[in-house]
């Protein structure tokens, strides 16, 4: 029976022996030859699951902390299934009405609602069929949030346990036809709920449980090829591609200028000291001929294209080709000052060509009114790390779809070393167990792992991860969880 009758058992609604037949799928999911979980793990959990004709309340089977008592309110987290009236059963994560403890640890760390939250989002895509059917909450421990009205009026088969429960639950899946979503769904929340309380599944679903995980995983950190990025330049003309350092999007803009746009743009680099000048245009110093109003220096001042003119004459001459313009380290400019009033030309679904007036003549193709060609294509590539200048002019950020590029296990398990492959493990673990949403952009990325050679990739780690760490220290961006980030560093300095 295992897991998968405990599956059979949500989907097909409420049997008429609602008791015994949760113990039935209780124990099974603990041992061989049919458990999923070591039988250790069973003394972990304590089964709640009243008969449905003796509650008097809302009808559950609930896995609890054993540190709770045998009947009334209990506290910590749980994985419940709801039984209605002619539906599927509804599944989730709940905090116990009596608070959190004995699992504040758990609730209370990033991690675990960032893995809810990806488990849901992946139900979502993978088995909503446009619909929603999975729902979690933001923050676990808080209480005080109920489920939103949207979600309650759209399950409305549900409305007894969400009206009852709708504070503490924090994760849900609504079973629909398909029975493989609900099997899905079950191992996903048990699996994490397991892994939290410190138990992986036994060795012969090892397979599959990394299998669910890496599919929902996806969507905490989801991929980004390099064919998506060039679909959304032809698409929308202006894309910002930002993340954590080691990402690959330096490469990733290199690689579309060489093949896609087949060398045809030219690549730039922002800084503080960028200016409109230096971007759309202004007076540059220029050498004068004798009796040129030359000035004690010799030197005159004339019109001198920026480079977004530059790339924009340079598209006009090949208006059948896409011309790039990367701009890398895009956000260590201020975007509203260096684009001026030019940020009214980024708009790529505009109905009618857009036009500026110019301060003086440039010549041609322009003059003093400045267009942007529709082949003209801008790639910004920004480092999330760098928290000395951001975009955050709304103005400028609705004109740009915007790119994430996450550390991608795949590529450090192809080329990197075993201790690359450990140690990026460990890091990305930290990160996503202990980081706020804001640190979570800061995870070191794959580019720090790739090293094969396991003396070299151990020097690699000491001069180039160590450094950027120990950095995130000194600045406090990684205060929420400086020891673990210490803990690590000191693994690394012991290689």
């Amino acid at each position: 029976m295992g897991i998968d009758g405990l599956a059979k058992v949500i989907q097909n609604g409420a049997p008429e022996a609602w008791a015994a037949t949760n113990k039935t799928c209780f124990d099974r999911l603990f041992g061989a030859p049919d458990g999923r979980y070591p039988q250790k793990a069973h003394n972990l959990f304590q089964l709640r699951a009243p008969e449905m004709r003796d509650e008097k309340g809302v009808p559950y089977a609930a896995y609890i902390h054993p540190s709770n008592p045998t009947s009334g309110p209990y506290s910590g987290t749980s994985f419940v299934v709801f039984p209605v009236p002619d539906a599927p059963c509804l599944i989730g994560l709940v905090v116990g009405s009596q608070g959190l403890s004995p699992d504040e640890a758990i609730l209370g760390r990033p991690g675990h609602a960032r893995k809810a939250q990806a488990i849901c989002a992946w139900l979502n895509k993978k088995y909503g069929q446009g619909h929603q059917v999975a729902w979690a909450k933001e923050d676990p421990t808080r209480t005080d949030i109920s489920v939103p009205d949207k979600v309650k009026q759209d399950w409305s088969a549900y409305q007894s346990p969400l009206d009852r429960y709708q504070k503490e639950v924090y994760a849900l899946y609504r079973p629909t036809h398909n029975p493989e979503g609900t099997i899905a769904a079950t191992k996903a929340f048990l699996d994490l709920l397991l892994l939290e309380r410190g138990h992986q599944p036994l060795g012969a679903y090892q397979v599959d449980a990394e299998q669910i995980q890496s599919e929902w995983f996806d969507s905490l950190m989801p991929g980004v090829e390099t064919s998506q990025v060039q679909e959304l330049l032809r698409r929308r003309r202006y894309v910002i591609v930002q993340g954590p350092p080691g990402t690959g999007k330096t490469r990733l803009a290199t690689e579309l200028l060489a093949d896609t746009y087949h060398g045809f743009g030219k690549s730039v680099q922002f800084h503080p000291n960028t200016t409109y000048e230096s971007v759309i245009g202004g007076l540059a110093p220029a050498q004068a001929a004798t009796g040129q109003n030359a000035t004690d220096f010799g030197l005159r001042f004339q019109p001198a294209p920026g480079c977004l003119m530059e790339a924009a004459t340079e598209a006009i001459k090949h208006p059948d080709r896409p011309y790039l313009l990367h701009i890398d380290e895009i956000n260590r400019a201020d975007l509203g000052k260096v684009l001026g009033e030019a940020i009214f030309l980024l708009e790529p679904d505009a109905d009618r060509e857009r036009k500026i007036d110019l301060p003086y003549n440039f010549g041609a193709p322009f003059h003093r009114t400045l267009s942007l060609p529709p082949n003209l294509h801008i790639l910004g590539t920004m480092n999330s790390s760098d928290r000395s200048i951001a975009i955050v002019d709304v103005a400028v950020r609705r004109r740009f779809a915007f790119v994430s590029l996450w550390p991608r296990s795949g590529v450090v398990n192809q080329l990197g070393s075993p201790s690359m492959q450990a140690a990026f493990k460990e890091l990305l673990s930290i990160f996503i167990d202990h980081a706020s949403p804001e640190a979570l952009a800061l995870v070191p990325g794959h580019s720090y792992f790739l090293e094969p050679d396991e003396q070299k990739g151990k020097e690699n780690l000491q001069v180039t991860l160590a450094p950027l760490l120990e950095e995130y220290l000194a600045q406090g961006y990684v205060s929420g969880f400086a020891e673990p980030i210490r803990s690590y560093l000191q693994w690394l300095r012991a290689l």
